[in-house]
């Protein structure tokens, strides 16, 4: 059974849990655990309080919505404070990105502290030295944004090479005539020369 067909039988359950007798209720109960496979406490607590209303003030509270997923805020851990010291070590140490940030945040910063660049306090310094990669990213997205920073390279294609540079197919090579030279640059930096000459007659 799946998550959303366990909410549609205890809402269906739900609504005349409350109004039957206590015999009835273990009845349902039992139902409902046998179908879902709750735990019988947790089972007790989503019929007790769904669709129940507390008063709050003047206002009227609907609590145990199953139709309703339960968002849960997160605490924010990484204030402020955290966030600027973040862009300001983001913008010593060139922009780099959130993964190499993070490897690197524990070993610049008692070199900052050291040379007078920053001054943390002892709070702002411990949740400095554990932000993980992905929270510097989300932290710096709207700094790259209002950079522009997509990449490091500066270089753009073009068609000037292609002009400049005599570039032939294996058809149009004439092994024949001295001076070709074919040179292969790979990953390693590796060269291979490769010349041919004009056999002599």
């Amino acid at each position: 059974m799946t998550m959303g067909e366990r909410k549609s039988v205890v809402q269906v359950m739900a609504k005349g849990y409350r109004k039957v007798s206590k015999k009835e209720r273990g009845r349902i109960l039992d139902e409902l655990v046998a179908l879902t496979g709750y735990n019988r406490w947790y089972a007790v607590g989503l019929l007790r309080g769904h669709g129940k209303t507390i008063k709050v003030g003047h206002r009227v509270r609907l609590i145990g919505d199953l139709s309703r997923s339960p968002q849960r805020p997160r605490p924010r851990i990484y204030d402020g404070a955290v966030l600027e010291w973040v862009k300001k070590i983001w913008a010593i140490l060139d922009f780099i990105c959130g993964k190499r940030l993070a490897a690197i945040i524990p070993e610049v910063v008692p070199v900052l502290e050291r040379h007078h660049e920053i001054a943390l306090e002892a709070a702002t310094r411990q949740k400095l030295l554990s932000v993980s990669p992905a929270t510097i990213d989300r932290m710096l997205a709207p700094e790259r944004r209002k950079f522009a920073l997509r990449g490091r390279g500066g270089t753009k294609p073009g068609t000037l090479l292609k002009h400049q540079i005599p570039i032939r197919t294996f058809a149009e090579w004439n092994q024949a005539r001295p001076g070709f030279v074919e040179i292969w640059l790979g990953a390693t930096a590796a060269m291979s020369v490769v010349t041919s000459v004009k056999p002599s007659t």
